[in-house]
């Protein structure tokens, strides 16, 4: 533990010491988001975050590389997810850049999951009348979908200073402590691709949010948004690797499948988010890649709640799926339910006196109204 540690601490020192140079380096190039009608930030800013995530990537795990224990992650898998991650992140640069179109991005995502299968990065298994081995061409299928799907997951909900950043950091941080945890009581190598990927994320989540928080001095762009989709995705295709499929029972089965049901639980946040807009879009008769201002996030900050309240808001959403879903394997499930519920509460508590504080009871409710309804209906507050 104390080497993984270790990693996380370098991640996040590197991470905050590079942005400000990677920052000016997106100024130079002309990396600068200008405002858009969907956004929230009112001044120009520098894009190109996933730069800095990279090169401190590719740093620490030079340096990880002589820590007796983490040496011991480095194998093909993990090898196979830094040459993914560089071409999205490639590709993520040129998108930050010069704006490409929809189709490039997906083809440029489908081939970033191809490099992940080369290297044997695959779902080979799910709990279809009990446990079904996939055929290669329908488990590579699926993997290419589910990195797809999440990818794009993640740079739907980077629509506020930090929210990405911080949720993408609690994804990682359910997802290395469910593998360390299953490690060590299972009696598994502590070391491997998943803990190993999860922990520098978290590094580099937590070295790039003061950079990244309201007000933000940098945005990591589609470069960092699909960068951290990919390292996330892969690193639960990894972690379903970890669990033998052939050993599991009915007594075993509901642990056993956790990793298989974890992405969509600790990524349900950015998940209902993408789906909710894919749906709403093409329910209107418009592209579903056609930006709106009805993500989850303008909803919230249409009740009057701040942009930095909003994103502690769904911080504190974001550990109330993750938190219950890592505890229920290895506690009793009420235990994992009270604590789901407490952090929801502490969520409700955090919006009202948000509200409270500066409007009436009446402008109150009429907040609330606003976040169900669509922004051409809204009760002016």
């Amino acid at each position: 533990m104390r080497e993984y540690l270790v990693t996380v601490l370098l991640a996040a020192i590197i991470t905050y010491l590079i942005t400000p140079l990677v920052r000016d380096l997106a100024i130079k190039f002309g990396a600068v988001t200008a405002i858009r009608a969907r956004d929230v930030h009112i001044a120009p800013t520098p894009r190109w975050g996933g730069l800095a995530m990279w090169l401190a990537m590719a740093l620490t795990l030079v340096i990880a590389n002589y820590l007796p224990l983490v040496h011991k992650s480095f194998g093909q898998d993990a090898t196979g997810i830094f040459l993914s991650g560089s071409f999205i992140l490639f590709l993520g640069l040129l998108d930050d850049r010069f704006d490409l179109d929809p189709i490039t991005k997906f083809a440029g995502q489908a081939l970033a999951a191809g490099i992940l299968l080369i290297y044997g990065v695959q779902i080979l298994w799910l709990p279809i009348n009990g446990i079904t081995t996939l055929p290669t061409n329908i488990g590579q299928l699926l993997t290419v979908l589910f990195v797809m799907v999440v990818i794009n997951a993640i740079n739907f909900i980077d629509g506020l200073d930090g929210l990405a950043t911080g949720i993408v950091m609690i994804c990682a941080a359910s997802f290395f402590a469910f593998s360390y945890l299953l490690a060590v009581i299972n009696g598994l190598n502590r070391a491997g691709a998943p803990s190993l990927i999860t922990a520098v994320v978290i590094g580099l989540c937590l070295g790039f949010l003061p950079h990244n928080f309201h007000p933000a001095q940098i945005f990591m762009g589609d470069s960092g948004a699909m960068f951290l989709g990919l390292l996330i995705s892969a690193s639960a295709i990894t972690l379903t690797g970890q669990v033998d499929a052939s050993a599991i029972t009915e007594e075993n089965g509901g642990t056993a499948l956790l990793p298989l049901l974890l992405p969509f639980t600790i990524l349900a946040i950015p998940l209902i988010d993408f789906v909710m807009a894919i749906l709403r879009r093409v329910k209107a008769g418009r592209s579903p890649f056609t930006a709106d201002r009805e993500h989850l996030h303008h909803r919230i900050m249409r009740m009057g709640v701040s942009q930095q309240r909003t994103t502690v808001i769904l911080y504190l959403w974001t550990a109330m799926f993750a938190i219950p879903t890592v505890t229920a394997a290895f506690v009793p499930i009420w235990i994992a339910l009270i604590c789901g519920v407490l952090i929801f509460l502490i969520s409700i508590i955090v919006i009202f006196f948000s509200i409270i504080s500066t409007l009436s009871i009446n402008i109150l409710l009429n907040g609330i109204k606003n976040f169900f309804l669509p922004s051409s209906t809204l009760i002016k507050l």
